[in-house]
């Protein structure tokens, strides 16, 4: 069985580590370097960095800080945040990220998930989807959840895997930071129309919840959060050894 990643996330703006609730009310937690490399040291098995400003601030991603986590880790690195060119992958891979995450750039032009999965191979192509649901449809937003696009998200879904998306993250805004649980019914959804991994991101507050994730939904390949880990109420290892428990694989 394949084992499941348990994947910290550092939302960043303005070179600091931050945290909100249903993608506002963001208060600030830590420097993106010291928390990577603690991360890294303590069970991570990747790590996310978000320059969660960059697409709707319209700039590039912050690459002196991203340079300087990536030097930091041994762990697997995915970098999202005004990702909107090749050039970009280009810049971020070069800085030292494993894979890039896409969502807004995705957006504007899908073309640009086909490109980069020609470029540098589909596993390195992240299709990240902030998704919340409106009049009874999944609906994706862009530019940090702040925009809804109209689109169907498991179109969208579809859409990026057939384009050559090597992994989906699925982004609940309806759970995010709320600490009630994952989306389970969300993602249920995305894993019966995914042939490629799908990461769970949205409303993990204590192990339970993960252990409750991969059982009701063992298509899910991943859990990534953020709060719980960055403010210490969930340890990784203490989360890994309660999910080899319950006979969930995972790397200890």
């Amino acid at each position: 069985m394949i084992t499941k990643r348990i994947i910290p996330c550092l939302d960043v703006k303005n070179g600091r580590v931050v945290k909100g609730v249903n993608f506002e009310g963001l208060s600030d937690v830590s420097s993106p370097v010291e928390l990577a490399k603690y991360y890294s040291d303590h069970g991570a098995d990747e790590l996310v960095f978000y320059d969660i400003t960059a697409s709707a601030e319209g700039r590039a991603l912050f690459t002196d800080i991203l340079t300087e986590v990536a030097s930091t880790i041994f762990i697997p690195l995915t970098v999202g945040g005004g990702i909107n060119t090749l050039s970009d992958f280009d810049r971020v891979l070069k800085c030292g990220a494993d894979k890039v995450s896409v969502n807004s750039g995705a957006i504007k032009n899908p073309s640009l998930i086909l490109e980069a999965a020609k470029k540098y191979g589909d596993q390195c192509v992240v299709l990240s989807v902030d998704a919340k649901r409106v009049n009874g449809q999944y609906r994706v937003f862009a530019k940090g959840g702040r925009e809804d696009t109209g689109m169907d998200a498991l179109e969208w879904i579809e859409q990026g895997i057939q384009m050559g998306a090597g992994e989906v993250v699925l982004n609940s805004i309806d759970t995010d930071g709320v600490k009630g649980g994952f989306d389970l019914e969300m993602l249920e959804a995305v894993c019966n129309i995914s042939s490629v991994p799908v990461i769970a991101s949205g409303g993990a507050g204590c192990i339970e919840d993960f252990i409750t994730l991969f059982c009701r939904l063992p298509k899910v390949d991943a859990g990534l959060a953020a709060s719980i880990f960055h403010f210490g109420q969930v340890r990784i290892n203490d989360l890994k050894f309660q999910l080899k428990d319950h006979n969930i694989p995972v790397r200890i």
